[in-house]
């Protein structure tokens, strides 16, 4: 009965200590993220002169803070002028200056994530499995922030025109919160970015051996479908289908972008298995 609870307190102690270091872990990155957001939220730059050389300093504002700043770029570039921008509730403000604080803090404190991320789960990984995660880290961003530039020029913009539009048609004013603005541009960019990782989810799925690289190709229809229905999900509905269609095409593209990258992992794969 005694050595039935030694091995049973030898075997608790790990679990124990993989908790703690990942406590650990995540106290870190979320104190990251909570100072991004802060930064972001609560403090401006402005630029003082030092002996003739012109020096930026970052200093408390919470009216001309850097989430203002790119508020102000929004709503410059992304409002068309005929749609008025209002201020419906006395917060609206400040909870669109969160949105995109929030939005900036992920950016900054991303890396910070990822590096604890691995530190935990790299000691337990196999080589192939820690090759997938320095293989994915470079293509997850980069697809990513193309996911978000295409929202932000692309899809926004053309939201915008058909809201002024159709409000115009309808002999109504075309006006819109400040706060529903700044959410619909910081969740588009945000969540396009996430759907643009289709190709790379299924590059590592065959990288890893769960589905063949004929699978992606034989079931491409289901494919394109997948394609539509996520592009139904994360349009804002407001252009009769006229987003809906374009995402849709552009993720059915990355679909066949994925079919051809997990054809080469997988002929790589083959390569080096029967060196």
């Amino acid at each position: 009965m005694t050595e039935r609870t030694e091995l049973q307190k030898d075997e608790e102690r790990p679990l124990l200590s993989h908790l703690a270091e990942l406590a650990i872990r995540l106290r870190r990155a979320f104190i990251t993220l909570f100072v991004a957001f802060i930064i972001f939220f609560a403090f401006g730059y402005t630029t003082i002169s030092v002996s003739g050389h012109v020096v930026p300093i970052i200093y408390p504002n919470l009216f001309h803070s850097f989430s203002d700043e790119l508020m102000l770029f929004f709503i410059h570039h992304e409002l068309p002028p005929q749609l008025k921008l209002l201020n419906l509730n006395p917060f609206d403000p400040l909870y669109a200056s969160a949105y995109v604080s929030f939005y900036m803090s992920i950016f900054i404190s991303l890396p910070i994530f990822l590096k604890e991320f691995w530190g935990f789960v790299s000691p337990g990984l196999y080589e192939h499995e820690k090759r997938l995660i320095k293989y994915t880290i470079t293509p997850a961003i980069l697809l990513f922030a193309a996911g978000s530039l295409f929202a932000y020029f692309i899809i926004v913009p053309l939201m915008m025109k058909f809201v002024v539009l159709y409000t115009t048609a309808l002999g109504v004013e075309p006006t819109l919160s400040l706060r529903a603005f700044v959410s619909t541009v910081v969740s588009l960019m945000m969540v396009t970015g996430i759907a643009f990782e289709y190709p790379l989810v299924m590059a590592s799925l065959t990288y890893i051996k769960v589905v063949k690289a004929d699978s992606w190709k034989k079931n491409w229809r289901w494919g394109v479908m997948g394609a539509f229905i996520i592009a139904w999900i994360i349009s804002p509905g407001t252009t009769g289908g006229v987003i809906e269609t374009t995402i849709g095409v552009i993720l059915s593209v990355l679909y066949f972008v994925g079919v051809v990258s997990a054809k080469i992992i997988e002929k790589r794969s083959f390569r080096n298995t029967k060196i």
